[in-house]
């Protein structure tokens, strides 16, 4: 046990070996016991509906930092062999092992804590995520912090790899980034108006919304853009900037549909026809239960044509379909109505006249 290999015990090998091997057979158990303890103390409720779904995303991440934190640490008791002694790029080997090694480490605890503060995302959206504008705050926030802990993972390589003092760097970012936010204006705009629209709600991902002459369906509001699927099922991307200024149509928020039907009557049709006529179009619509409210009336009349209008709203718990097939039946009503009168279109009928000096 006292014979040295390359500048180390054979107790030292396998006190090493040993505590590895050991780990790859407990490493489960240990991590499912601090999920289970991270979901007791994020939750509160270790009978949640998702806990599996919970320790599922955070127990394999637990294992590799265990698995790479401690091998680390149990090498770290090892002499570095003087065999190994050599320089690449002017670098010791062992100055580049032991980098290579912290960088690892520090790539694991970042995905970590991503994966944790994933899971801390999905308690909070089983507790308070009861709408669709709560959901996407909630993942809204969960990408945002996940580019901190990668800039935060950045840092760390920097102080603890490079030995940079991370002090001098924010003094050195923050000059530079008030560069870069005076080049990316328009990026920084668009990332303010994300939290406007996000506290303001005057939409939320799957609301339909009509936008610069475009109507379809919000599919995501990032953190520069929102995504619309339109009525044509293409995929706009629009800068919320511009979701912000612009004045928006939020269809889904409507309390009624309007309908404007307008019919153009020949001068021919009397006033006592135009009476009957209006009359037994309220008839139909009164009738109708989608129908909430309507008018008819003789909107205009000139030299080519009377001019009758007829407006009629229908309540919004119809689908689009059953609205679009009611619209139709009631066009159909018209029609027949003015074939029963006897009442033509001002664009029935066209007559000529010729004359000579």
């Amino acid at each position: 046990m006292h014979y040295e290999f390359l500048n180390n015990t054979m107790a030292a090998y396998l006190y090493v070996v040993g505590t590895i091997v050991l780990l790859l057979f407990i490493k489960r158990l240990i991590s499912r016991f601090i999920a289970s303890k991270l979901l007791g103390a994020i939750a509160g409720d270790k009978k949640s509906r998702k806990k599996e779904r919970f320790l599922d995303l955070v127990v394999k991440p637990i294992e590799r930092f265990l698995l790479v934190s401690i091998t680390i640490t149990a090498l770290d008791k090892l002499d570095y062999p003087t065999l190994l002694h050599f320089k690449i790029a002017h670098l010791d080997a062992e100055v580049i092992i032991r980098s290579l090694a912290m960088i690892i480490m520090i790539i694991v605890f970042i995905r970590l804590c991503i994966r944790i503060m994933e899971f801390i995302a999905l308690v909070v959206e089983e507790k308070h995520g009861q709408t669709k504008a709560d959901n996407q705050l909630i993942v809204f926030f969960r990408d945002f912090f996940k580019v901190i802990l990668i800039v935060i993972g950045g840092l760390l390589i920097v102080r603890f790899v490079f030995d940079k003092d991370i002090t001098t760097i924010l003094t050195g970012l923050s000059i530079v980034g008030a560069a870069l936010a005076l080049a990316a204006k328009e990026s920084l705009e668009n990332l303010i108006a994300s939290f406007i629209i996000f506290f303001d709600k005057p939409f939320v991902a799957g609301e339909t919304v009509k936008v610069l002459n475009t109507t379809g369906t919000v599919e995501k509001i990032g953190l520069r853009s929102t995504r619309i699927r339109t009525d044509q099922k293409t995929f706009i991307t629009v800068p919320n900037k511009q979701m912000v200024d612009t004045v928006i149509d939020n269809i889904s928020l409507r309390s009624q549909r309007k309908v404007e039907l307008r019919l153009e009557l020949s001068l021919s049709v009397t006033a006592t026809q135009l009476r009957q006529l209006t009359a037994s179009l309220k008839v139909i619509l009164q009738d109708k239960a989608p129908v909430e409210s309507y008018s008819v009336y003789l909107m205009d009349t000139g030299r080519n044509a009377h001019l009758m209008a007829i407006d009629y709203f229908t309540t919004m718990k119809q689908s689009m379909d059953a609205f679009n097939a009611f619209r139709e039946e009631i066009n159909l009503e018209v029609i027949d109505l003015l074939s029963t009168d006897g009442i033509s279109l001002a664009a029935s009928s066209t007559s000529i006249t010729i004359t000579r000096d």
